[in-house]
């Protein structure tokens, strides 16, 4: 299988957005490869790498005409996607495992092979767009549909790759992407949405396919006292922020989790307050283009609400300090944090401890400045 300059090859899940994106470039005139990705061996019923998926998008490429293939990198998101998954739970860390399947598998692994075989452009059904900033610089732009954006899980693409990138239902909300499907006879065309991690079965969930990998620990539960107020059966399974699960007994307080101290097994709950700070920090950040520092809005889930603050680039650390407009609950060690600037990414990283009191120092004057607005 080889391909000529300009051919596309199209990464088809077997969900209706990948169809419906290998369909608009076939009818543009492109000349379409599909190609499936085979990542996870194991049993999955709410992801994207069953034998029905596969067989989904092979079918809507015999529909189209266009070829078809399966790529196995299976060892590859063992190593990238799961074994992290699993580690960060293990140190009480709280992942991100669609980020990471993006970073090192469907934007690295894939685009990999998409040179070897002769391609010089990729695409996929995700709802994100592609905006050209006013100095030419490329960036990743909300989809039209706010309710399934997808920017905040491609936030690390950088220039290079955003230049052979193609997201051609960025530009649909949700319905219209279903009502060309069914226009056009796909198969996909009222397929649910794929929900959750796609290698965590729905029995037994998390816990399960944790305890199947690692020991899972049980730990206490204490209040900000030092008190004694309950436990958990798996001190794993807990995350900032946490309110349900938590056995505390007849106590109707509502109570959330404010720290977890994963060596000495001890988790402290306490009220919402106790979860609100000032400041973030956020390591390994990465940029779309140059490091930038000023007002932005931020989003801490991938569905999760946008806030205004502003960045402090740490030029020594390369770590970059949010400091919010008004006081957040702190995101958990682990999550992904994304940067905006007028509806497009600037950059992001991943959430790392909040040391309390003073912010630091930070090295460098703002780079540039931002309306704040999120257009």
């Amino acid at each position: 299988m080889t391909g000529e300059r300009g051919d596309v090859l199209v990464a088809m899940s077997g969900g209706v957005d990948s169809s419906v994106a290998a369909a608009l470039l076939v009818r543009t005139g492109f000349n379409v490869v599909g190609v499936t990705l085979k990542l996870w061996g194991g049993a999955s019923d709410s992801g994207c790498c069953s034998v029905s998926d596969v067989d989904d998008a092979r079918r809507v490429a015999q529909q189209l005409g266009i070829d078809h293939h399966v790529f196995n990198f299976g060892d590859d998101f063992n190593r990238h996607v799961v074994d992290p998954y699993v580690a960060d739970h293990r140190q009480g860390r709280t992942p991100n495992p669609c980020v990471e399947c993006n970073r090192h598998i469907k934007f690295d692994k894939l685009f990999r092979r998409a040179d070897a075989l002769g391609f010089d452009q990729v695409a996929t059904g995700h709802h994100a767009r592609i905006v050209t900033d006013a100095d030419g610089s490329l960036r990743i732009g909300r989809g039209a549909d706010q309710a399934k954006d997808q920017s905040y899980v491609l936030h690390m693409l950088d220039q290079a790759q955003l230049a052979r990138l193609r997201f051609p239902v960025g530009h649909f909300t949700k319905d219209q992407v279903r009502e060309l499907a069914a226009e056009l006879g796909l198969r996909t065309a009222e397929k649910p949405d794929s929900q959750d991690v796609c290698f965590i079965h729905s029995v037994g969930g998390r816990q399960v396919f944790l305890g199947d990998r690692i020991p899972l620990r049980p730990a206490v539960l204490v209040a900000g006292d030092g008190a004694e107020v309950g436990g958990v059966d798996s001190i794993e399974m807990v995350t900032l922020g946490q309110r349900r699960g938590l056995n505390l007994g007849g106590d109707d307080k509502r109570r959330y989790v404010v720290d977890i101290d994963h060596e000495a097994g001890v988790v402290t709950v306490g009220s919402r307050d106790e979860l609100v700070v000032s400041a973030q920090w956020v390591d390994a950040v990465e940029w779309s283009d140059e490091p930038m520092d000023g007002s932005c809005l931020v989003q801490c889930s991938a569905h999760g609400a946008v806030r205004s603050g502003a960045i402090r680039l740490d030029l020594d650390t390369e770590r970059v300090l949010v400091v919010w407009d008004e006081p957040q609950q702190r995101v958990a060690v682990g999550q992904s944090v994304v940067f905006y600037r007028d509806g497009s990414v600037v950059g992001g990283g991943i959430a790392d401890t909040v040391e309390q009191g003073l912010a630091p120092a930070v090295t460098g004057a703002p780079t540039g400045q931002a309306t704040g607005h999120d257009g």
